[in-house]
């Protein structure tokens, strides 16, 4: 329930979609009974009812469909279509992905390169819920999801070199609308997958904008993790891996925070970039004048224009340096970090030291000193 009394509605995983398909195929199989509704075990504790949208029976194999229903949750796979195909076969259960289900091809992710991107949950889910009909004979399990190709697109499977779909994910079988703590969760395998590939020094950037100009330096993509707002969070999970170096990477307006202490940085949260900047421009030296113009800025941006006109335009260097400086200190100082920030035209403004180390070292085409 938020401020205004409004009570947010839940919603399932994909993998629980995938769980109670599974399940309404396997009994359609065994049984012969085709249901419209199915009961399946959370992770948990605690059972889901989930709605059957169809099943279908074939020579030696039965389908079923459950539709996922993300509650209020702005989710990208509400409303997918999650088919499960059950047939007997073999001595083992296999469970493997079909249309709209991913392909990962990169390391360092929960499930093995070469494998269905069906996350080690959901995949104890449907083994669970297929075993309670099936026993212990043989199975064999495909997912699909219908469609899961191009809504892959709008996640971060791309990235993270999940390819051709979506993921079945959930650790625990619901979604609960809102939740910025299941959005940051979804960033962190970008590290532990840079680190698979063999990348040490990291780029922590807030977003595509961020991506595409590191890319355009010539930093590897492989070694850049997206933070979003979640600097901070993202600094963390780095100090809890063998993370050797982290070049912050971004626009003026979010590192500016960071300069300050602010490590999650959407707006509404916390501000003052006026003040940070026109704090450091004045230990360099600058008139009242070009305090009470930074001051009345409505956007950090202009700062680059009055700053660049009255001569005081190495301030930025300053600010990448403290922000540098704020992070090594709220990550324990595990590892070495570098700052470099970029005007909304793409110019670099201001950088320090560490950032031209670490740049240097993941082979960055930039001529700074």
């Amino acid at each position: 329930m938020d401020k205004d009394n409004r009570v947010w509605r839940t919603g399932y995983t994909t993998g629980s979609c995938a769980a109670g398909a599974a399940k309404a195929a396997a009994l359609a199989l065994l049984t012969g009974e085709v249901v419209s509704q199915v009961t399946i075990a959370l992770p948990a504790g605690g059972q889901l009812n989930l709605n059957v949208a169809w099943v279908e029976k074939n020579e030696g194999s039965c389908r079923a469909a459950v539709v996922k229903d993300a509650g209020d949750d702005p989710d990208v796979t509400h409303g997918l279509t999650i088919v499960a195909e059950v047939c007997l076969e073999g001595s083992a259960l296999v469970i493997t992905g079909g249309q709209g289900v991913g392909t990962v091809t990169k390391p360092g992710l929960a499930v093995p390169v070469g494998e269905s991107a069906i996350n080690p949950v959901p995949r104890q889910m449907i083994e669970r819920e297929v075993r309670e009909i099936l026993g212990q004979r043989g199975a064999r399990v495909v997912i699909s999801a219908p469609g899961g190709e191009v809504l892959a697109q709008r996640t971060m499977n791309p990235r993270l070199g999940i390819l051709g779909g979506i993921s079945i994910l959930g650790t625990s079988g619901i979604v609960r609308p809102m939740s910025e703590e299941a959005y940051r969760r979804s960033l962190v395998p970008q590290i532990d997958q840079a680190l698979a590939l063999g990348y040490q020094a990291l780029v922590l950037t807030p977003g595509h904008l961020g991506v595409k100009k590191a890319l355009q330096l010539g930093l590897p993509q492989e070694a850049i993790i997206e933070t979003s707002n979640f600097i901070g969070s993202m600094l963390e999970e780095c100090a809890q891996r063998p993370v050797e170096a982290v070049l912050l990477l971004g626009h003026l307006g979010k590192l500016v925070k960071v300069a300050a202490g602010i490590f999650h940085t959407l707006g509404k949260l916390a501000d003052g970039r006026r003040e940070t900047i026109a704090a450091h421009a004045a230990l360099a030296g600058a008139p009242r004048e070009v305090i009470r113009q930074l001051m009345n800025m409505n956007t950090s941006e202009e700062a680059v224009e009055i700053l660049g006109k009255t001569g005081y335009h190495s301030v930025f260097h300053h600010l990448a340096a403290a922000a540098s400086q704020r992070a090594a200190a709220y990550s324990g100082d595990k590892f070495m970090v570098g700052t470099l920030m970029y005007a909304l035209n793409g110019d670099v403004v201001g950088y320090d030291q560490g950032a031209c180390q670490i740049g240097r070292k993941l082979g960055w085409q930039l001529p700074l000193r």
